[in-house]
């Protein structure tokens, strides 16, 4: 990519869309094509048609998608797999019609069957049955992945699918309804010691395996690939290494500065056992993740106390 080049950041507000709009601008790429989702509803086809045919980005990085935990899946079902359905047809179709370069989309670890062989390989795709908590999303996801394959084979467009671990950092949701595990873990401990809270209690065992990939480190993986990467097949982004939820919580109560007793409600579902990716691949190409999981942690807290007022959810 040149820096003169047109980038289209679909998403360019979320979690994932910001970091790399922060990145991208940090390496001097200063013709971004950035829309809002008031400005271009991009479950709408025509509207999306329009604004591709006008502006005809070079590049588009598709990093627009509803998300949200366990709770948010289960009460909204239907908005999970029609949002994301929708958002990647709308922009695999218009970036083929109006000759993109080439176009990266984001999808989720989440699309590997529940069951499947630790690490996660690639290959394991369609292999077995989802995790029931999350299956509307993860339906979506692999629905976009076999878009861009088959826009690929049938008219060889450099259409590209990586498939990102559990994310954190600054710009994170941090709404307990809708939130993820550490976003979630940050607000409980947070509030629970303002409060002067004796304990927090948490979902599930504490037991299941969780991998945590900084945003900004994603970001990174993202350009490396929009250079690095020209192939059909899914490619894993992650750090290679995972702990417990227990763990995790031990982390994020220490950096918070919590210090009550955790308790677990194991009557709530957990999710899946394990979710470790297998990132050789990516490694391979010479890529690999920097930050540190307290290092990122005791960041994003800082951005959650910085950014409190503004947060969803948070008041």
């Amino acid at each position: 990519m040149d820096k003169g080049d047109k980038i289209y950041v679909a998403g360019h507000r979320g979690l994932v869309g910001s970091a790399i709009v922060r990145r991208l601008q940090a390496d001097g790429y200063d013709n971004l094509l950035l829309r809002t989702s008031k400005e271009l509803d991009l479950r709408e086809q025509a509207a999306v048609r329009a604004f591709f045919a006008e502006k005809k980005p070079d590049y588009v990085i598709l990093a627009a998608a509803k998300v949200g935990g366990i709770l948010a899946n289960d009460t909204y079902p239907a908005d999970f797999i029609y949002d994301n359905l929708m958002m990647e047809v709308n922009i695999v179709e218009a970036a083929h019609r109006h000759n993109t370069k080439k176009l990266l989309a984001l999808g989720s670890t989440c699309i590997y069957p529940r069951m499947a062989p630790q690490p996660l390989k690639e290959e394991y795709l369609l292999t077995g049955p989802l995790e029931p908590t999350n299956e509307w999303y993860a339906v979506a996801k692999i629905a976009g992945i076999k878009l861009c394959q088959a826009y690929r084979r049938q008219y060889g467009c450099s259409f590209i699918a990586a498939m990102p671990t559990n994310l954190y950092g600054p710009g994170d949701n941090f709404d307990l309804k809708n939130s993820h595990v550490l976003p979630a873990l940050i607000r409980k401990f947070h509030v629970a010691k303002e409060n002067g809270d004796a304990s927090v209690t948490l979902w599930g065992t504490g037991k299941p395996l969780r991998e945590f990939l900084h945003v900004d480190d994603l970001a990174d993986a993202c350009l490396f690939l929009m250079e690095n990467y020209d192939d059909e097949e899914i490619i894993n982004i992650g750090v290679g290494e995972d702990l417990s939820i227990a763990e995790l919580a031990g982390i994020v109560r220490d950096v918070v500065g919590f210090e009550g007793e955790i308790v677990y409600d194991a009557s709530k579902p957990d999710g899946t056992p394990r979710k470790l990716v297998d990132v050789s691949k990516i490694t391979g190409l010479g890529w690999h993740a920097k930050t540190g999981l307290r290092d990122g942690v005791a960041q994003t807290y800082q951005w959650f106390l910085d950014n409190q007022a503004e947060l969803r959810g948070v008041g």
